[in-house]
């Protein structure tokens, strides 16, 4: 079964693309098995993209720059994937799975392949599996694949761990506006721009450009052969989009001759690796027998303010490490 589902990845088959996303995300044990061969059998054929996280508060028009920018990328010849993360409701666990009607153009561009995903519980503004996603994406032939996560906040900082280029997107205004963005945020980003600046809004990006620029001088770049940029453009009536790409582009060169975007890539395996580590030990610590078992007392103990929350934690490590 893998085998030929590799194949059909590798030929560019978007049916069988979407078929590997499902099953990557699937927390069956027996999907788990089949993606990991899966991944195994297609690594050879990744890493050929350029990775770019796109974050920004709501309404800010991520979704309408992406949709913007993936059509001007196809008309240039590109082969285009979006990873659209969902907000996942704290009550009832659902996901909006808005993209697709918010790109609805490009969700039908035949050389563009739009996955929205629910966010889950998963810190970091992406899904569980968007590394494995981002993955299969490659296999495939995308050569660029774009991140978008579902806001910002300081937890949003993981999308830095499986991309190369962070692109934060802001709305037009500055001032005490420059105080609602992290700062842990504005460290990570690559490049910022100014969106909806067109009619009325637009001296007002321009002034924000301005705001933002300076702001920049007083944090310390990611990496030493790239000085984040700040620009401004209009999704909406798509300006700026050419020039923005063109900013990307010098990106991937600077990284990609310094060796900083080898550095990288390894750095986020790295990343990748004890991300997996960790979640599989939680994954075995709570199907333990004597920790399922010893569960229900220490809860009832630390709901009832009884022990001390750190203290129950240790006492479900000590019985897992004395198995």
């Amino acid at each position: 079964m893998i085998q030929p589902l590799a194949q059909q990845i590798i030929e560019g088959d978007r049916r069988a693309l979407a078929k590997a996303i499902t099953l990557v995300e699937s927390t069956r044990a027996d999907h788990g098995e089949q993606a990991v061969q899966l991944l195994a059998e297609l690594m050879p054929h990744t890493g050929k993209s350029i990775r770019i996280g796109v974050s920004g508060a709501p309404g800010v028009g991520k979704s309408t720059f992406i949709e913007s920018l993936g059509n001007y990328l196809t008309g240039q010849g590109h082969q285009v994937a979006v990873l659209a993360v969902d907000p996942t409701s704290a009550v009832s666990g659902g996901s909006i799975l808005g993209d697709k009607t918010r790109m609805e153009a490009l969700s039908v561009n035949p050389k563009a392949f739009v996955r929205p995903s629910p966010a889950g519980t998963t810190l970091g503004g992406v899904t569980r599996r968007t590394r494995e996603s981002l993955l299969l994406c490659e296999a495939a032939g995308y050569d660029v694949i774009i991140v978008e996560t579902v806001g910002v906040g300081q937890s949003e900082t993981a999308v830095s761990d499986m991309t190369d280029m962070f692109l934060l997107l802001l709305s037009p205004g500055g001032g005490d506006d420059l105080q609602g963005i992290k700062r842990g945020i504005m460290e990570l980003a690559d490049l910022v721009l100014v969106n909806k600046a067109d009619g009325d809004q637009t001296s007002i990006a321009n002034q924000t450009v301005s705001d933002y620029r300076g702001a920049l001088q007083f944090m310390q770049a990611r990496t030493p052969s790239w000085t984040p940029k700040v620009d401004s453009c209009s999704a909406l009536d798509n300006q700026g989009v050419d020039q923005a790409w063109t900013i990307i582009q010098a990106f991937r060169e600077a990284l990609t001759q310094s060796g900083e975007l080898e550095t990288l890539r390894a750095q986020q395996a790295k990343a990748w690796m004890w991300a997996e580590t960790a979640e599989a030990l939680i994954a075995d610590l709570r199907n333990h027998p004597q920790v399922k078992a010893l569960v229900p007392e220490l809860e009832s103990a630390v709901l009832a303010g009884d022990m001390p929350a750190i203290v129950a934690a240790q006492r479900l490590i000590a019985h897992y490490k004395t198995d």
